[in-house]
């Protein structure tokens, strides 16, 4: 006799066998997993030998030596300074004049008289003519342009002839430096200068008076 239900779930097409074996595979694939899943306790460790450190005792360093005692202080010397008054030094005594004694037995012998004083005549002495350096210092030759542009230079040798007074009467080459502008430009120099009469007999005279004047390039 067909049961009732079978042929209810082989009309709905439900094969119990087969999802009991599908049950039975399923739980056998979670059973692997879980025991795949399960951790792997790890060996116990080796037990660790006990390490043996050597350890040396140093002793400890002495201690420091004490400071030295501080030098003894130096003993205050306190020089007390007396101001000895200075001596009086009292002027000698005056020189008594001497004592004349008037013996009128005595022979009196009277000084000659003094000599009178001998006058010396001054004699007059000849000075001549000379040139005031002053002036040339107030009235230096004028240098030709020419000549100090071309260092043209030479030495003019100039006479020249004065009064009483010092006053220049005359000027004259006397030797020449071979250049006109050169002589030309010495005696207008000349013509300007002061001199110093000279004396005759104690009397100012004039005269003549030589007067080198150079001319060097620069």
């Amino acid at each position: 006799m067909t049961d009732p239900n079978n042929r209810d779930d082989k009309a709905a097409g439900i094969s119990w066998p087969r999802i009991g074996g599908v049950a039975f595979a399923m739980a056998l694939h979670v059973a692997g997993f879980m025991m795949l899943m399960a951790p792997v306790s790890a060996p116990p460790p080796a037990e660790e030998e006990d390490q043996v450190v050597p350890v040396s005792f140093t002793d400890p360093p002495p201690p420091p030596p004490p400071p030295p005692p501080p030098p003894p202080e130096k003993p205050v010397v306190i020089t007390t300074v007396v101001n000895t008054p200075r001596p009086t030094v009292l002027p000698p005594p005056p020189e008594q004049p001497p004592v004349v004694y008037n013996d009128p037995n005595a022979n009196s012998v009277a000084a000659p008289p003094p000599a009178p004083p001998t006058v010396q005549t001054a004699i007059p002495v000849d000075v001549a003519p000379s040139e005031d350096i002053s002036g040339r210092a107030l009235a230096q030759p004028k240098y030709p342009a020419q000549e100090l542009r071309d260092g043209v230079g030479g030495m003019v040798r100039l006479r020249v002839t004065i009064d009483a007074n010092g006053n220049v009467l005359n000027v004259v080459v006397d030797k020449s430096s071979r250049n006109r502008n050169l002589d030309r430009a010495a005696m207008e120099a000349a013509r300007k200068w002061k001199f110093n009469p000279g004396l005759k007999n104690g009397q100012k005279v004039g005269g003549d008076v030589i007067v080198p004047v150079n001319f060097t390039p620069q």
